[in-house]
């Protein structure tokens, strides 16, 4: 969206008015910002929206950086390439040096970092002008015989340099903001193209040193300028002071290594709990089915809790740091041992008020770069560890496309010869000396058991695996269905379309041949409903179709197919088969592979590939392979029991009634069964308006009451301890002015000394004790809010993550959750300190020159009224910058996790332009951010160097009928105040604006919650344990006894899936009850009940960490019953790490529904990603372990629906069959349809 005025054409006129008008504005209207203010207007009249904010300029946008910085990074690569070929031809041992990164970005941003060196030269040199011109004020008032017109002359040459330093200082502000903005962005963008890590923390490392890379150069320069001039007034007494420095800084030095340590601990902890809750939130619903948000938000706190730990000791070093930085060089050592080491030269030297103020002038300038040069120092080190991991990551060697031949001789459209791969060069192989050439047009089917490579062949032909030995070819496009669906947060016509033009014919032949026809009418919008974030508003059958029609839509060469008809219902899965990736289906005459477990399917494919330990073992026709039975004896085996029983067949309701397809396209509303279906993700809410008082009270009451009171009165104390320093100084120049003899001025010269050294030492105490306290308070609020948005997410129902990103909720545990950890107390630190010295300020000068109340009183009404009218454009615009955050932390998230399908379909570019759109979004905010606070900031320090005008106004026309000593008191406090009240407006604005993190954390607490986990009415420990089961959904009343097998059948949206939702709770009952043993269970908490059920899961879900953690994380069970367990789900072979099979996963919930062995258990299609040979042991699994149990199977595979007790048989979410098998075949109803269809006969239920 960056403004590019010569190409707005067609309908860009409509964004014609976001172009920024700083090019076309005046000089003065440049410098001051005065181009800005129609926002600001617009700002303070009403809250500001996205609209309304100034496109970036084409030059600062993510267009124009990244390809300028990626052109220079592949000009280091190749430059380091050559160094590296002369290096090897000189020497046979020669240390391989990575490309420069720091090289890279220097090459594409010089010109502007000279630009920013330059201004920051000009500012430093007229900080040091005004300190110079302060003492020839304080001379003009010692010598009234001067001309009057001097005195005018230094007041007015006083206001010049100060408003040129607020000028120049605002600019070197601007580019250096804009530039670090920049170089974070070109990182960034560098890495996304490489589809990984996007969003790398070291890029924003380096974005902060950016800005505060000139400190390196600067902080030197100036305390060379601060000591040249200081000897000027002192001589070599201030070799005394610099002594101490040079003795202080190494100490300091030592401690911001050691914080340094400490932060990058606490940034590995942090990655540790980001990736942990995104596990939770991905996971969140088999946490509420489990009743296992208590254990994980103890795990969760645990890594809190550490980092809270290094966090506090960091800050302790801080401490100490700012005792040796401002209280031991400026309040006691620098300034007390210079002025004793002055005296003990010449005990004729006497402090003269030129002298006192014009060096505390000095000290002060010399304090700033003092004080940041460590924390420079010290981000120079942890940004080169950042450089060294951002260029060993973009050094890293990419799956580079010519592994796999596109140009060859032959008809095959894949061929491997002797081909072995693995998931990285340095692994074992997975795939073993493959052989073999598939003719272009036929359909192979990939099959074999769980783990034996079969989704690994699809990622070789990918080109996702690396190469180890042989040759690969493949010829044309590539379409590709991984096993695990991924969908993309929009509407489902555009997750179908996926950056295709739109063939609208051809578009409803894909919807009918995919089975998706029936299903748009129970969305609300059709084919235009937002299907969600992991499409979580769709069931999994859903998620799978809307996959398939992607590949299918995209009209590729070649078809890459990870087992997609493993979630599908029988009937919709025939029809898939039939008129999709058969021989008369849409997809007859493409290159298709096929990776199943329907074994069913075989006789119809042209070619089938068993695989075995990552080997081929076997390759041929069905017939062929029949013909072996030497040599696939499990197989046949599977195959003729098949035959023998018709199990292994899927079922679904029939409903052969469609609507015509425009109306189901075009449809608006319908209700759905399922209400949670009905919503759309949502978009992050902006705030508007004021910051409420009470958001402010809630940290502070987090903060704790007593810490808020000592912080206030530790600050206060050191405040008014530093006036009486200032004043101690002015009185003790006073004197020796006035006093005749020299002995009696050595006499009193070492209690003066004393006495301010001991002012010094009292003012270190304050400081180091206000630094405690606040460290104790702001970690004690960092807590407690932490605890407080956990405990409400946890809280929340399943449906409020079904409509939120991902990457929305975890926007607050990052960037919310870090401003009020490391921000937010020290704006609140600052002002507070801030207020205090302005306060102090203005009543010492008007002390000294009471007249300056008449100045003060309109500039301070000014200031308030700048602020007033600043802020609530500033809040707002923070509130729009967290807000377009989230959807690059979204985006990254999602490219993440379909990288693969991606990359498969060859959208890299396109999803990079997407990437660059969110991008420039951010930067767009991030860029009217930065001019707000420029605008804010020349406006406030002009209003300050007005008060300076005043001050030296005052003390000229007062001339020598005031002392010099209150002349110097007054004008460099006037020379502090323009920054202090500049400093004091824009801490309040950024703890308003930051403050928004707060009610950002908060904005979870009066959302509407799930019922409690414990409530006061608790079950019997041993409930259930009796027969019968009481059940109740929309008009369904069913009631089962102890020991029954229950199936549930109906097609999609039925509401199979419902029903154990809402026995779950997940989903609260809208009438009637569900009782269970007797219990009406919304009489209980959601704990109680959870825990007192059993289910396997369609969709399973692991976590980081250990197979006992994910197994039971509660630790109630001992080591020998988990190794029964794994041993009953045939998974104690995978022990040593945690599998990466789907199926193996699914066997992982198996056996945690083993260990847990409740009363009642659900099956919600439990073994759709496992083989069928596996699919029988865990079923016998199941039978024994479960005997004594009650089961609901929400039947997908029918292998044991013959064993049923009972059948359910739902559509449109009302029983409509509830009987014996047996019995429902001979009434020849709704079930009838389905087994006949499914080749079940009444001879075999009988049999059986």
């Amino acid at each position: 969206h960056a403004c590019n005025p010569s190409t707005l054409g067609g309908q860009a006129w409509r964004h014609a008015h976001k172009c920024s008008p700083e090019k076309s504005a005046s000089f003065f209207s440049k410098v001051t910002y005065s181009w800005f203010s129609r926002v600001i207007t617009l700002g303070y009249k009403r809250p500001l929206e996205r609209e309304d904010l100034f496109e970036l300029k084409e030059s600062d946008s993510f267009c124009t950086v990244c390809p300028i910085f990626e052109k220079q990074w592949r000009k280091e690569v190749l430059r380091n390439q050559d160094r590296q070929k002369v290096k090897v031809s000189c020497y046979k041992e020669a240390h391989i040096k990575k490309p420069s990164l720091l090289y890279a970005l220097w090459n594409t941003f010089k010109s502007v970092l000279i630009q920013v060196a330059l201004f920051k030269v000009f500012a430093d040199i007229l900080s040091f002008s005004s300190p110079l011109i302060m003492k020839q004020i304080i001379i003009f008032c010692e010598h009234s015989s001067d001309f009057g017109w001097n005195g005018y002359g230094y007041a007015v040459a006083l206001l010049v340099v100060v408003f040129l330093q607020t000028l120049i200082l605002q600019q070197y502000q601007r580019f250096n903001m804009l530039t670090s903005a920049k170089v974070k962005t070109a990182v960034n963008g560098l890495i996304y193209k490489k589809v990984k890590i996007p969003m790398n923390p070291h890029s924003w490392q380096l974005m902060d040193l950016t800005a505060n890379l000139n400190l390196l150069w600067s902080a030197p320069f100036q305390i060379l300028m601060a000591v040249y001039l200081l000897w000027q007034e002192l001589g070599p007494a201030v070799l005394a002071g610099v002594a101490v420095l040079v003795f202080v800084i190494p100490i300091n030095a030592l401690a911001a290594t050691k914080i340094k340590k400490l932060k990058e601990s606490q940034r590995k902890n942090k990655d540790k709990q980001i990736k942990l809750l995104k596990e939770i939130l991905h996971g969140i619903k088999i946490l509420k089915l489990y009743a296992w948000e208590p254990s994980y938000k103890n795990k969760i706190m645990k890594i809190r809790d550490q980092e809270l730990e290094f966090q506090k000791s960091a800050r302790y070093l801080t401490v100490f740091s700012m005792l040796t930085l401002t209280c031991i060089p400026f309040l006691l050592s620098v300034s007390l041992a210079t002025l004793c080491v002055y005296f003990l030269l010449d005990e004729g030297n006497i402090l003269t008020a030129t002298k006192v103020f014009t060096s505390m002038s000095l000290f002060n300038i010399l304090r700033i770069p003092l004080f940041e040069l460590p924390t420079v120092i010290s981000a120079v080190v942890q940004t080169k560890i950042s450089l060294g991991r951002l260029e060993d990551f973009l050094n890293t060697e990419e799956l580079l496309p010519h592994s796999i031949e596109t140009n060859y001789a032959g008809d095959h459209a894949i061929g491997f010869t002797d081909a072995s791969f693995s998931w990285d060069k340095t692994g074992m192989p997975v795939l073993k000396d493959l052989k073999v050439k598939i003719p272009e047009g036929a359909l192979v089917a990939v099959v074999g058991q769980v783990g034996s490579g079969k989704s690994s062949v699809l990622s070789a032909i990918l080109g996702e695996m690396e190469k180890l030995t042989g040759v690969v070819q493949r010829k044309g496009s590539v379409a590709y269905v991984s096993q695990q669906a991924w969908i993309q947060n929009c509407i489902l016509q555009e997750n179908i379309l996926f950056g295709s033009i739109m063939k609208k014919e051809f578009y409803e032949q894909v919807l009918e041949a995919c089975a998706l026809l029936p299903d748009l009418e129970q969305l609300p919008k059709g084919d235009q409903t937002e299907i969600g974030e992991r499409g979580v508003n769709i069931s999994g059958g859903q998620q799978h179709r809307v996959n398939l029609a992607r590949a299918v839509y995209s009209g590729a060469d070649i078809y890459l197919l990870d087992d997609p008809l493993s979630a599908i219902d029988v009937h919709v899965g025939k029809q898939l088969f039939e008129k999709v990736i058969g021989s008369l289906g849409l997809l007859k005459n493409r290159t298709c592979i096929l990776v199943t477990h329907n074994l069913t399917l075989l006789p119809q494919i042209n070619l089938i590939v068993v695989m075995k330990s990552g080997r081929i073992t076997q390759m041929g026709t069905y017939q062929e392979l029949l013909c072996e039975t030497k040599n696939l004896t499990n197989l046949h085996q599977v195959i003729s029991e098949q035959e023998k029983a018709h199990a292994l067949k899927q079922v679904s309701a029939i409903n052969s009634r469609t609507r015509p397809k425009d109306k189901i396209l075009e449809q608006k509303h319908r209700p759905s069964l399922d209400q949670g279906k009905q919503l759309s993700m949502k978009k992050e809410k902006i705030p508007v308006g004021g910051l409420k008082f009470s958001i402010i009270l809630q940290y502070l009451q987090a903060f704790g009451w007593l810490w808020v009171w000592l912080t206030v009165v530790t600050y206060l104390g050191q405040n008014l301890v530093s006036i009486g320093q200032n004043l101690w100084l002015s009185a003790w120049a006073k004197e020796a002015k006035n006093m005749n003899e020299f002995t009696e001025w050595k006499q009193i010269r070492s209690n003066k000394l004393n006495i301010y050294g001991l002012l010094g030492l009292i003012k270190g105490l304050f400081v180091c004790s206000g630094a405690y306290v606040i460290t104790r308070g702001s970690l004690a609020a960092s807590r407690t809010m932490y605890v407080q948005l956990l405990n409400n997410v946890l809280h929340l129902p399943i449906q409020f993550f079904e409509t939120n990103s991902t990457g929305q909720i975890i926007s607050h545990f990052t960037k919310d959750v870090f401003i009020i950890d490391m921000h937010l107390h020290y704006y609140l630190r600052l002002w507070v300190n801030c207020t205090l010295d302005v306060i102090g300020t203005v009543l010492v000068i008007v002390g000294a020159l009471p007249l300056f109340i008449l100045g003060i009183i309109p500039l301070v009404f000014f200031y308030f009224s700048i602020q007033r009218y600043y802020v609530a454009s500033s809040r707002q615009i923070w509130r729009l910058t967290g807000g377009s955050r989230s959807p690059v932390i979204s985006h990254f998230s999602e490219t993440l996790s379909g990288v693969s399908t991606i990359r498969a379909f060859g959208h890299e570019q396109r999803f990079i332009q997407q990437y660059k759109e969110v991008v420039n979004e951010d930067l767009v905010c991030f860029y009217n951010n930065v001019i707000f606070n420029l605008w804010l900031s020349v406006r406030l320090e002009f209003l300050g160097n007005l008060m300076v005008l005043f001050a030296a106004l005052l003390a000229v026309l007062a001339g020598n009928s005031i002392d010099s000593a209150i002349v110097g008191l007054s004008v460099s406090y006037a020379l502090n105040i323009t920054h202090s009240l500049n400093f004091w407006v824009k801490k309040a604005c950024e703890i308003e604006t930051n403050a928004v993190a707060v009610e950002r954390v908060c904005e979870y607490e009066n959302m509407d919650k799930e019922s409690p986990w414990i409530m006061s009415r608790r079950p019997p420990l041993q409930w259930p344990n009796k027969d019968d089961l009481g059940l109740a959904l929309q008009d369904i009343t069913f009631q089962t006894h102890g020991e029954e097998k229950i199936r549930i059948v109906g097609r999609t949206e039925a509401g199979k899936s419902t029903l154990s939702n809402c026995l779950f709770r997940i989903v609260e009952r809208a009438g009637g009850k569900i009782i269970i043993d007797g219990i009406d269970i919304s009489t209980i908490g959601l704990h109680d009940l959870r825990g007192k059920l059993n289910i396997i899961p369609q969709h399973p879900v692991l976590f980081s960490g250990t197979l006992h953690m994910n197994l039971d994380p509660l630790n109630k069970y001992s080591d020998s019953k988990l190794w029964e367990v794994l041993e009953l789900c045939h998974l104690k072979q995978f022990v040593q790490s945690l599998p990466e099979n789907m199926g193996q996963w699914q066997l992982v919930c198996l056996a945690r529904a083993l260990l847990r062995k409740t009363k009642i258990l659900i099956l919600d299609e439990a073994t759709a990603s496992i083989d069928f040979e596996m699919d029988k042991l865990v079923q016998t699994t199941i039978r024994k372990e479960f005997s004594d149990c009650i089961i609901l199977t929400i039947a997908h595979r029918l292998q044991s629906i013959i064993d049923s007790d009972k059948v359910h048989v739902l559509d449109s979410g009302s029983i409509v069959e509830f009987e014996a098998p047996q019995n429902l075949i001979r009434q020849k109803g709704l079930f009838y349809e389905m087994t006949t269809d499914a080749g079940i006969t009444q001879d075999s239920v009988t049999k059986k």
